[in-house]
């Protein structure tokens, strides 16, 4: 049942209350970081660069682009996550919250995935392709933290800001009739607290929620290093979810 912490009639999916929550959905859409360094520009750029085979491959298939898209979104927050782990371990310090946000960000993006794999049901070439990009995307991103966390983040930054425009392609579809309203997965309607009633579209709007919070995280985050400052003297904006 939504929120009760207990699993659906089909006795799959199950979760925690605390593992459960309602999107804030009230969230501005419409921000965007203006790139106003040469660090900024890059990250603009290679997200930019990154949605033209995307859009090239899905074109109009916005369930399979939110699977595809959700598979390199739940990297960043578990690579960045898991570095902060290592480096806390080794220099005995506490990471001011941002192992539990990034961490956070990450399992939240695996049940977006979890969620389209139920809309999109992939063929196996997409999934061949979801092995491929994951795997040359998590040692990209896994090298590009080590060397800039800054970057790093804006990157992500970037991408989240890329899932938001998707997402609202995805809705606009919806409301024109080109793509059906069907009803949710039971694994989202447990997972957002959302009525049994629930449809696509109201996946959607709260994923793309969730994606512009991830985008002022990381956003935030890269400006903390911009500042000269570390990740751990800047509390992390965790409990979003």
């Amino acid at each position: 049942m939504a929120g009760g912490g207990s699993c659906t009639s089909f006795d799959v999916f199950c979760f925690q209350p605390g593992d459960t929550y309602s999107s804030d959905t009230m969230i501005d859409l419409k921000k965007h970081h203006v790139p106003d360094t040469y660090t900024d520009k890059i990250a603009l750029w290679t997200v930019k660069a990154l949605r033209w085979p995307t859009d090239l491959f899905f074109q109009k298939r916005y369930g399979c682009r939110a699977m595809m898209l959700e598979t390199v979104a739940a990297v960043p927050g578990m690579v960045g996550g898991m570095l902060l782990h290592l480096r806390s371990i080794r220099r005995f310090e506490h990471s001011g919250g941002w192992i539990k946000a990034l961490l956070e960000e990450a399992e939240n993006e695996r049940m977006h995935l979890m969620t389209f794999m139920e809309v999109a049901k992939p063929q196996w070439y997409e999934r061949a392709l979801v092995f491929t990009v994951q795997g040359i995307f998590f040692n990209a991103y896994f090298i590009l933290y080590l060397v800039s966390p800054r970057l790093a983040h804006r990157v992500t930054g970037y991408l989240e800001e890329e899932a938001i425009y998707s997402y609202t392609e995805y809705l606009k579809e919806i409301d024109k009739g080109h793509l059906p309203n069907l009803p949710a997965p039971a694994i989202a309607i447990d997972y957002w607290r959302l009525p049994k009633t629930a449809t696509i579209r109201d996946v959607v709007l709260v994923v793309r929620a969730d994606e512009a919070h991830h985008r002022d995280v990381n956003h935030y985050a890269a400006d903390i290093h911009e500042e000269g400052k570390k990740l751990k003297d800047s509390p992390a904006p965790v409990g979003y979810h």
